[in-house]
């Protein structure tokens, strides 16, 4: 009988401490405020304003400098006042993979900055410094910096707003 009992014991003990090694790790990654509403399972995004791509799961930029496809936490120096809230967003649903610039040539010609008009998108987050709920899209007046410091104009609305890559070619 107590030979029972132990067995049951040393049981009880080494399943337990089992049931606490076992570990749930349970990530989501969270969009950026200036992306665009409805897109929380993305991965890229194309922004042909500054012909680069937004990494939503590293945090990162991924554009082209240097002779090479870097991947930065900012966007380069030139667009420092770039308006990431206004800004037009291709939102890639149809891409899974590392190295989205890939298809650059592609995603150029198709969403080109000059050619490429789509539907307003409102982003998740609002534009720091702004109390609306959300941003209907537009390019903005180029007033805010890489970094979301809200500069100037609260709207960024213009003739030019772009959508998430289901619009058409004008």
């Amino acid at each position: 009988m107590k030979t029972i009992r132990l067995i049951m014991s040393g049981l009880v003990l080494i399943l337990a401490s089992a049931a606490q090694a076992q570990i749930s790790f349970n990530m989501t990654i969270a969009p950026p405020p200036w992306g665009p509403v409805g897109y929380n399972q993305v991965q890229y995004y194309y922004l042909p304003d500054v012909e680069s791509y937004y990494d939503v799961q590293s945090s990162m930029f991924i554009y082209y400098a240097g002779g090479t496809w870097v991947h930065r936490s900012y966007l380069p120096p030139r667009y420092k006042n770039y308006d990431l809230y206004g800004g037009y967003k291709v939102v890639m649903t149809d891409y899974h993979g590392n190295t989205p610039y890939t298809h650059f040539k592609e995603h150029k010609t198709k969403y080109g900055k000059n050619y490429y008009h789509g539907k307003p998108q409102r982003t998740i987050g609002e534009r720091p410094g702004d109390g609306s709920h959300g941003h209907n899209g537009g390019h903005g007046d180029g007033k805010h910096d890489g970094n979301n410091h809200d500069k100037g104009d609260k709207h960024g609305n213009n003739k030019n707003d772009h959508g998430n890559g289901e619009g058409k070619k004008k």
